[in-house]
């Protein structure tokens, strides 16, 4: 697995914390600290999968949304 971990400080005593992982799902946060900094990299690494997961079942769900309107006739191409 893949991540790519930035930590860099900003301003006003605030560190940016850029983050993508192997499935390319990607964040920028800003925290107080460094220790905070680490944490919430580790953090976001560590679900990872749950995020991809949850971001594929979401895309089923809307296909199946899309797929009943059409079959219910109520879009039609890219209209509404």
């Amino acid at each position: 697995m893949k991540y790519n971990i930035n930590i860099q400080y900003s301003h006003d005593n605030f560190y940016k914390v850029s983050l993508s992982d192997h499935n390319g799902a990607r964040t920028v946060v800003y925290e107080p600290s460094v220790d905070r900094a680490f944490d919430y990299a580790i953090n976001w690494c560590r679900e990872s999968d749950i995020r991809e997961e949850a971001r594929q079942v979401h895309a089923k769900a809307i296909a199946e949304c899309i797929k009943l309107d059409k079959e219910a006739g109520i879009t039609s191409g890219n209209r509404d």
